[in-house]
């Protein structure tokens, strides 16, 4: 017995040794990745985009469920961003209050007949709407398809630029943020068929019709510690691996995509339960094996806002739904796994995912009970629980710190000392007790998902202030 346990606290010390030295080498190549962002952005002039007619058109596609609150700011907020031709298509994905009602009164509506092809599946739609006060806003009335996914096919169903920008419907976008996500692919427009934008904790800023005035850290503590992991897992984690182009995520909240490439394998899975992550990897299975050279890009910049959960049951639901939705979008794409045709997606990226982030919840409660059984027969040893707490303990904060200093020497958007000190701090709580917490959470994921408990459970939000009719 005690010759398992020393076996099994030495494999976990590995286990932790080895993800945090992955971590470092990713933090080491973000930052030199950021430098280097910085310094092109130097060379990019946003109002020569702005007003060139040689940029290529983009479609909106904001999915709406029950949005009455947030809805005429959303929209608006989204018409006024800064890009040469731009078409919004909202979603009413069946809402059971007045979602509907709200845009046909801000934005003056009416019923239109057009060619509607349905490519991608969805639930079918009831109406088209135009709107008399900008015609670039075209409004899909459809019925309930119970998941983002088919909300987001029915408006690529209508989209007619070339390329298609996924956004929240409760997010907030700077005013700037087309210009920047389609930066890579101004420069690079054959190979990018994706670009990631980076997503950011709008929980405590001020904001003033529906546009960020100043950005300060959340009171709670809660989302304080949200805001670490955001930072740690898009200035380090996509920054590094988009480096790499083994970018295997863009955030449903903010993704730019090719219109073609998304309806060549179908749209999105309406049954995913993550359809960010799935669109992703499905994207890279279908160019791998056509034999395509091609890139997935990431901007660092600070271009979307978005309200994270606020109590922990919201949290613990969100949580447990990313779980569920990443062991949905590995599983079937286990062949993929070491094989030579997928490159580095398989070789790579996947394992890292499957070790990493599937299976850490199971092995991190399997390190947890061998270490208190060897405490418990006295055959824990002090060396060894030292070093693991230097290096499962000390090292992953030292990382999350990094990202926080990561954002303040480059984007500076907290701008109080304050906060920053703050955030810091935070860092420092971030895997004791929150960390236990999310492994929980994380785990009861993977338990709903093996019973079929694949259900969307709401959580609890506030929602940006409607505003009133103009």
């Amino acid at each position: 017995m005690s010759r398992f346990l020393q076996i099994s606290n030495h494999t976990l010390f590995y286990y932790y040794l080895a993800s945090n030295l992955t971590y470092l080498v990713m933090l080491i190549i973000a930052l030199q990745t950021s430098a280097a962002h910085q310094r092109q952005l130097e060379s990019i002039r946003f109002g020569w985009i702005k007003e060139s007619p040689l940029a290529p058109p983009v479609t909106i596609l904001a999915p709406a469920h029950n949005e009455e609150k947030s809805i005429r700011i959303a929209v608006r907020n989204l018409l006024d961003l800064d890009y040469p031709e731009l078409e919004v298509i909202v979603i009413n994905d069946g809402s059971a209050d007045r979602t509907l009602e709200e845009l046909r009164e801000e934005f003056r509506l009416r019923r239109v007949r057009a060619v509607y092809i349905q490519q991608a599946a969805s639930a079918p739609v009831r109406s088209l709407y135009r709107s008399d006060v900008d015609p670039r806003l075209l409004v899909i009335d459809k019925e309930p398809g119970g998941s983002k996914a088919d909300a987001v096919n029915a408006g690529l169903n209508a989209a007619t630029s070339p390329y298609v920008c996924v956004v929240d419907a409760d997010s907030v976008l700077e005013r700037d943020a087309l210009l920047r996500i389609m930066v890579p692919v101004l420069a690079d427009p054959k190979r990018v068929v994706g670009v990631g934008g980076i997503v950011r904790v709008l929980n405590g800023s001020e904001i003033e019709g529906g546009r960020l005035r100043r950005v300060r850290l959340p009171r709670k503590s809660i989302e304080v510690i949200q805001v670490v992991e955001y930072l740690r897992a898009f200035l380090i984690g996509r920054e590094a691996w988009a480096r790499g182009n083994m970018l295997m995520i863009i955030s449903g909240a903010f993704g730019l995509f090719r219109t073609d490439l998304v309806r060549a394998i179908g749209g999105y899975r309406s049954r995913a339960i993550g359809e960010d992550f799935d669109l992703v990897v499905r994207l890279h299975r279908h160019l791998r094996e056509k034999g395509v050279d091609y890139c997935i890009q990431f901007v660092p910049d600070p271009v979307c806002w978005t309200e994270v959960p606020s109590d922990l049951r919201s949290l613990a639901r969100q949580r447990s739904r990313w779980q569920k939705g990443m062991l949905d979008v590995l599983l079937p794409n286990r062949d993929m796994l070491f094989r030579p045709r997928y490159g580095r997606i398989g070789c790579l990226a996947l394992p890292y995912l499957w070790l990493f982030e599937l299976l850490a919840p199971v092995i991190e409660l399997g390190g947890i009970v061998t270490i208190a059984l060897a405490a418990w027969f006295g055959v824990l040893s002090r060396e060894f629980f030292l070093q693991f707490l230097i290096f499962g303990y000390a090292f992953a904060t030292v990382i999350s710190i990094g990202s926080v200093l990561q954002e303040e020497l480059t984007y500076k958007r907290y701008s109080d000392w304050q906060d920053v000190v703050r955030l810091v701090s935070y860092c420092f709580f971030e895997h004791f007790p929150y960390r236990q917490l999310h492994m929980i959470w994380r785990l009861q994921g993977l338990w709903q998902y093996m019973r079929g408990d694949v259900v969307w459970k709401p959580m609890k939000r506030r929602g940006l202030q409607s505003a009133s009719p103009g």
